[in-house]
């Protein structure tokens, strides 16, 4: 029986009397891409950053390999890689000198080179981290993500900035991951990376689920013939039911 990575029970989080994450309920399965898509302001970077226990969840319970994230901090972050929304990397430092750094904190690691080459960035391990594209220092937050083979990932919005091309290099290397074992929980506003890669998915707005299956039963439910389609059309469906029950 496959079993679950992460465990959500009634998450909840306020900001100043808002409440941004409203008794979330999530299982991540071991060994599946799992996606999380939703407006800006939906809650999604939040609720990453409430299973990581970087923010202090107000009720609710989580779960990560068993672990609470609070309690275990320091082992649940020698299990997991991390890629946030936006990296701030420190002035002056080359390429190499950021992976050997991140990989310094972790006894046991994989090849940076290897994964720099794999990201097409092997020619830039000399160069300094500013002088890269934003789309190369994109992949290289990628690589930072992975370098003590953790048994679970989080990607915030991973491709944002990259070309076709590149978004599709790493698609093809996130696969190749999941063939390996490794847990992927993502969020992202490309309906078409969602549907390439993952097993399932959940549509949140305002804090709240509003579906969670796979991209192909979405779709399915939606009555619709793609994802994008499929997608707005559960959030214009949540929009309506408010406007209906009078609480916008």
């Amino acid at each position: 029986m496959t079993q679950p990575i992460i465990k959500i029970d009634n998450l909840t989080k306020s900001y100043k009397q808002k409440l941004a994450i409203d008794h979330l309920n999530i299982q991540v399965n071991q060994g599946e891409i799992y996606g999380m898509v939703g407006p800006n302001g939906a809650g999604k970077s939040t609720t990453i950053e409430c299973i990581l226990g970087t923010k202090k969840k107000d009720a609710g319970t989580i779960e990560v390999l068993g672990m609470d994230p609070i309690v275990d901090r320091k082992k649940v972050f020698q299990e997991v890689g991390v890629q946030f929304q936006s990296s701030f990397y420190p002035d002056r430092i080359k390429v190499y000198e950021m992976c050997e750094l991140i990989s310094s904190l972790y006894p046991n690691t994989q090849s940076w080179e290897e994964m720099l080459t794999k990201f097409n960035l092997g020619d830039k391990k000399n160069q300094m981290v500013a002088s890269l594209s934003g789309g190369e220092q994109q992949k290289l937050s990628v690589i930072l993500a992975l370098p003590h083979k953790p048994k679970v990932v989080f990607l915030d919005e991973l491709t944002t900035g990259l070309d076709p091309s590149a978004r599709r290099v790493v698609w093809k290397f996130l696969k190749s991951l999941k063939q390996l074992g490794l847990t992927i929980f993502l969020t992202s506003h490309y309906m078409d990376e969602v549907h390439f890669l993952c097993d399932r998915m959940s549509i949140i707005d305002k804090g709240q689920i509003i579906i969670t299956d796979t991209p192909d039963e979405v779709v399915r439910k939606s009555g619709k013939t793609n994802l994008e389609d499929a997608y707005l059309e559960f959030i214009e469906e949540e929009q309506r039911d408010e406007i209906t029950m009078g609480t916008i």
